[in-house]
């Protein structure tokens, strides 16, 4: 803990759930917030929850969150010392680091040059490779479809095309056969340049049955870098996580394995100057040889998924990026570092959650599951409006448990206990994988979903989910927001969030 607030006042360059959990560790630090928001977020949780909120622009994400100019404009106005970007929006922008910089403004992320090169795939499989980080086999800086043919005829197939600029699943594709590869190297590299303004792409060899297993990190700018175990991020669709989990629950993760991928992720993260959080990524395969992994990318910011660290390893990662930030050294070593019991994640989405499209739309009721191994990680409430203008996610829940069966019990658990009137929701979905044995024996990949294509059929409640949405829509047709007993009110934020990273075992 800080004997003293290291900063007087935080914007947070973001909206959301992520910014009531920066506001969270801020106020128990002592420290005043700052809030920006867009059109559509006038009556936004994050909007109230922090001490001040300055109106940015438009619903659109350029016209708001996006625009470097009006959050350092939003910073100077309010005297805010710092601003934490979250994830997402401009969390991964040098530009914006570097207009901070120029502001006099503290950045609460890394360097503006570990960014760059982490940022970018090809400069960062050319860094990893210099400093002996094991990389996938590949090709990088493919400029046409007859240099895609070429390398993949190098590789052999199948061969995985991904934009060099990228995220999030955009401008990748996994190709099985030659006389596929000039369409998909075509269709790729639109849809890169469309997303991020950059068409350039790479290939590596598809590992088709691995794990995604990443290692969080956490560096001061004194020469202090410590790894906090892994996160198992597999359950994916369209290669976007669904479901995470720390530790994994592969069977080839051993604490010799755990602390190879951790002392790699070091070096990666020391071999550009990191400091502050950051996520290595890995391709995790279990052969009958034993696990292989290789570096994929590093997320240089904040992860979605971060709860199930700090459930896991009892730490508060944002107050260790605020540490951090204003120059302080981490003030714990590897060996401080424990791991205990096992946390699980589900993000719940406004979506069909049969074919993954958003569902937008008004919130007429919300309760949110409570207890002291629960964590609700969300802006959504009684009266919220889910906007069509940003990322569909509307809430993390996370549950701890000393071992992966009782976390799985208590998530199914605390699942049904959630009701979300007026919004399609995914949570039905998420209670099948639950059931689902491969998922329970831990046996799965990044092919989860594909290979398990009943876990898309529509979905059919089971009784206590339908006895709770029976209860909360008669609740709310006797025209009562209030939550039933251990729920939440309109405008309230759940106590499991209250809660956050002080979970009772």
């Amino acid at each position: 803990m800080m004997t003293k607030p290291t900063f007087r006042k935080i914007l947070v360059a973001n909206r959301g759930e992520i910014a009531l959990r920066v506001f969270k560790t801020c106020a128990e630090q002592g420290i005043s917030t700052v809030a920006v928001y867009s059109d559509a977020d006038r009556g936004g949780l994050h909007v109230a929850g922090a001490d001040e909120a300055v109106h940015l622009g438009g619903a659109a994400a350029s016209e708001s969150y996006l625009s470097i100019e009006k959050i350092i404009a939003a910073a100077r106005a309010t005297g805010a010392e710092a601003i934490h970007p979250g994830y997402g929006f401009l969390s991964e922008r040098a530009v914006f680091v570097d207009a901070c910089a120029s502001a006099g403004i503290v950045f609460i992320g890394p360097p503006a040059e570990a960014m760059n090169v982490m940022g970018d795939k090809v400069r960062a499989r050319k860094a990893m490779a210099a400093a002996g980080v094991p990389v996938v086999p590949g090709v990088n800086d493919l400029e046409s479809a007859e240099d895609a043919l070429a390398a993949a005829e190098s590789i052999g197939f199948p061969v995985m095309l991904k934009a060099s600029a990228g995220g999030g699943g955009k401008g990748m594709r996994i190709v099985h056969r030659r006389e596929d590869l000039r369409r998909a190297f075509e269709g790729a590299t639109r849809e890169a340049t469309a997303a991020f303004g950059d068409g350039r792409m790479l290939m590596e060899r598809a590992v088709m049955r691995a794990r995604h297993v990443e290692i969080q990190v956490m560096a001061d700018n004194h020469g202090n870098a410590v790894y906090l175990n892994e996160r198992d991020c597999s359950v994916q669709r369209r290669h976007q996580k669904v479901i995470e989990e720390a530790p994994s629950p592969s069977p080839q993760m051993s604490p010799a394995i755990r602390r190879a991928m951790g002392e790699v992720a070091v070096k990666a993260a020391k071999a550009v100057g990191y400091s502050g959080a950051g996520t290595v990524e890995f391709l995790f395969e279990e052969t009958e040889e034993g696990p292989r992994f290789y570096f994929l990318e590093m997320n240089t910011r904040l992860q979605v998924e971060h709860p199930v660290t700090e459930a896991t390893c009892n730490r508060d990662l944002v107050l260790d990026q605020i540490r951090v930030a204003a120059g302080e050294p981490l003030g714990y070593t590897q060996e401080d570092v424990e791991l205990h019991g096992h946390a699980i994640e589900c993000r719940l989405y406004a979506e069909d959650p049969v074919r993954f499209l958003p569902s937008p739309g008004p919130v007429h009721f919300a309760r949110w599951p409570v207890g002291g191994n629960i964590r609700v990680d969300t802006a959504v409430a009684s009266g919220s409006e889910v906007s069509s203008f940003y990322d569909p996610m509307i809430a993390k829940l996370t549950v701890w448990g000393p071992d992966r069966p009782t976390a799985i019990r208590r998530m199914r658990e605390a699942l049904r206990e959630t009701v979300l009137l007026g919004i399609q929701t995914n949570i039905a979905f998420h209670l099948r994988v639950l059931d689902e044995a491969d998922f329970n024996a831990g046996h799965f990949s990044t092919r989860y979903i594909d290979e398990h294509p009943h876990l898309l059929q529509s979905p059919e409640i089971d009784a206590p989910t339908s006895r709770a949405i029976a209860a909360a829509a008669a609740f709310h047709a006797a025209g009562s927001l209030g939550a039933p007993a251990g729920g939440c009110g309109e405008g309230e934020t759940p106590s499991g969030w209250r809660q956050a990273a002080r979970w009772r075992r």
